[in-house]
């Protein structure tokens, strides 16, 4: 079986055994992440609403310096906790969305509460 293919049905599986334990509400939503090869994701969601509250990339006019290592995935989780706090939101539900909680993934994390995100 292909190395590339397996990898990610693996991440699919995780994702949906995640998702059965993890939900957001308007006071305590699910912050999520999203990773491809060249850009990271982060979107804060209500899931009882099924609204999205804050999201940020890395494709974004404010952001399109940075690039996808971890340092850089450090800034974009300080943005998104700075922009939860704009809306005087100050704990979510992390969503590894699958991924290994290292890396990208945990530098976004970091980044949040940093921020004074709590989760």
């Amino acid at each position: 079986m292909n190395r590339v293919l397996d990898k990610n049905r693996k991440r699919a599986k995780r994702k949906v055994h995640i998702r059965k334990h993890i939900s957001g509400t308007a006071t305590k939503p699910r912050m999520t992440v999203f990773r491809s090869n060249m850009h990271m994701y982060v979107q804060v969601i209500d899931d009882v609403a099924g609204n999205t509250l804050v999201s940020a990339n890395s494709m974004e006019a404010e952001l399109r310096e940075l690039k996808n290592t971890v340092a850089d995935a450090a800034k974009l989780g300080e943005v998104v906790g700075k922009r939860l706090l704009e809306k005087n939101i100050d704990s979510v539900v992390f969503d590894r969305n699958g991924y290994l909680f290292h890396g990208i993934v945990k530098s976004i994390a970091d980044g949040a509460r940093k921020a004074g995100i709590k989760f």
